[in-house]
């Protein structure tokens, strides 16, 4: 009897010992296998979204076109370095001296942020002021000017800051704009930024109805003609200087020429209607003598003609000149001068258009014609055709203009 009590005694003492053992393995596994509380905060911690780094530049001047280059070789220079280019400052007017009457603006005023961020997905990408994390973790380098800052020495900086770029959060560049720095990018990689510069709505809009009025007259056929008539007193200044310097003869063109070369465009359909694209405040012209000259079935119309003038006058020079391109962007036939970066510019965008292109210089046989006036075709006395080749190594020449404009 007393061994059966004994023995009842043990197994009760060995079940419950046995009980405890489970209750402390519940309790300490889950600890030491991860899942209790501290761990869980571990896990947050270490899944917390990575330092991004960036890239911050100088208020981008100049015209429109310029000041896309610039914007294209900022984000480009970011891409290079891996970083976030912070969303740069434009500015709405002209800029050569008048530093005091610089007018910024911000870039999502004219072109939409997150449209950006969309298209460029993988390839670059915009960031915000507000996203920095540490305002103080800033490296500071000043960019070079001047004939002695040469591609080899601004390359230089560019792999002296690769060297250096996991030590700040924000590379900070001082000095010169983005436009005037040196180049060290293919056209491609131009293209694809230019690709994901959409403008915002209000401008779009704006441009869209333009294009209406044009096309109102356009009734036989809806098409048009749009020719970036290079003539304000600026640029002559300019071209003639550019001439000398570069002892060519073919980068002004009169207004006489330009109507000639336009007309004698073999297979250009007529009627149809020529919109003018000119800067007018810069042009000596209250007779409008700009249209006048025109062969027939050339109908020449500009801003008055149009009755537009009150959409442009609403906007400052940037935004004028952003509803302009829009709707050169847009024409069936593009003509422009190869030395002025707003028609190089377009030919580069009308040109990435035609993915079946395996010809140069086949004018009016593609979808996006486009010719240079100040060039005489070969063989013809029409303007010559114009294809920008994709394939080129910088973007000097369109930067800068040039004579060689067939791919």
């Amino acid at each position: 009897m007393e061994f059966l009590k004994l023995k009842h005694l043990r197994f009760f003492v060995s079940k419950s010992l046995l009980f405890v053992i489970v209750m402390a393995l519940i309790i300490i596994l889950p600890e030491s296998w991860g899942f209790g509380r501290r761990k869980q905060q571990d896990v947050v911690v270490e899944y917390r979204r990575p330092r991004m780094k960036y890239l911050e530049v100088p208020q981008i001047v100049w015209g429109l076109n310029n000041q896309k280059i610039g914007f294209a070789r900022a984000c480009l220079t970011a891409r290079l370095l891996n970083r976030t280019l912070l969303m740069p400052s434009l500015s709405a007017t002209l800029f050569y001296k008048e530093i005091d009457q610089l007018q910024p603006i911000s870039f999502d005023k004219v072109f939409q942020f997150d449209k950006f961020n969309s298209l460029c997905k993988g390839f670059v990408q915009l960031g915000r002021y507000s996203d920095l994390q540490n305002h103080s973790d800033i490296l500071v380098v000043q960019k070079g000017s001047g004939r002695r800052w040469t591609v080899e020495r601004d390359l230089d900086q560019l792999k002296e800051l690769l060297r250096r770029n996991e030590e700040f959060e924000t590379i900070q560049i001082v000095g010169k704009n983005p436009f005037l720095w040196h180049d060290h990018f293919p056209v491609k990689d131009y293209a694809k930024v230019f690709e994901c510069l959409v403008l915002v709505d209000e401008i779009s809009k704006e441009a869209d109805k333009v294009v209406g009025k044009i096309r109102e007259l356009s009734k036989m056929n809806g098409g048009y003609v749009a020719v970036h008539m290079r003539i304000e007193k600026d640029w002559m200044i300019h071209c003639k200087k550019r001439e000398e310097r570069s002892n060519v003869s073919d980068i002004c063109s009169s207004k006489d020429e330009i109507t000639s070369r336009v007309a004698n465009i073999p297979g250009l359909k007529t009627p149809t209607v020529v919109y003018l694209a000119v800067a007018d405040a810069l042009v000596d012209d209250d007779d409008g003598l700009i249209l006048n000259g025109w062969s027939e079935g050339l109908v020449a119309v500009e801003k008055k003609k149009l009755g537009v003038v009150q959409i442009f006058n609403m906007h400052p020079y940037l935004i004028q000149a952003a509803i302009d391109y829009q709707v050169c962007s847009k024409a069936d036939v593009f003509v422009g001068n190869s030395y002025s970066t707003f028609s190089s510019l377009l030919v580069l965008e009308r040109s990435a258009r035609m993915s079946a292109v395996t010809g140069c210089g086949i004018g009016m046989d593609v979808r996006w014609p486009s010719f240079a006036y100040n060039l005489k075709a070969m063989g013809g006395s029409g303007a010559r055709p114009w294809i920008t080749s994709l394939s080129g190594s910088s973007l000097q020449e369109i930067s800068y203009g040039s004579n060689n404009i067939s791919c």
